[in-house]
């Protein structure tokens, strides 16, 4: 299930409210009770791989540098 974040305008606090996608933007109160909150934009963090992927490879050195690749440094 989807977790959402909000802000309490009265309070200041930021909390997480896990709800259907179909009620996202439904309004939350904060945990001391306030109902002056703001749903917060959030990232979504992928991480891990899949089942049966294989591990990446990281990304080969170039041989380059400087300005111009190396070339002009001899």
């Amino acid at each position: 299930m989807p977790r959402y974040d909000f802000r309490c305008r009265a309070c200041g606090s930021t909390f997480e409210v896990s709800r259907p996608m179909s009620e996202a933007s439904a309004p939350a109160s904060c945990p001391a009770g306030h109902d002056d909150t703001v749903k917060l934009l959030s990232t979504v963090a992928v991480t891990g791989r899949g089942a049966g992927s294989a591990p990446s490879a990281p990304p080969a050195p170039s041989g380059g540098g400087g300005c111009c690749g190396g070339g002009c440094c001899g």
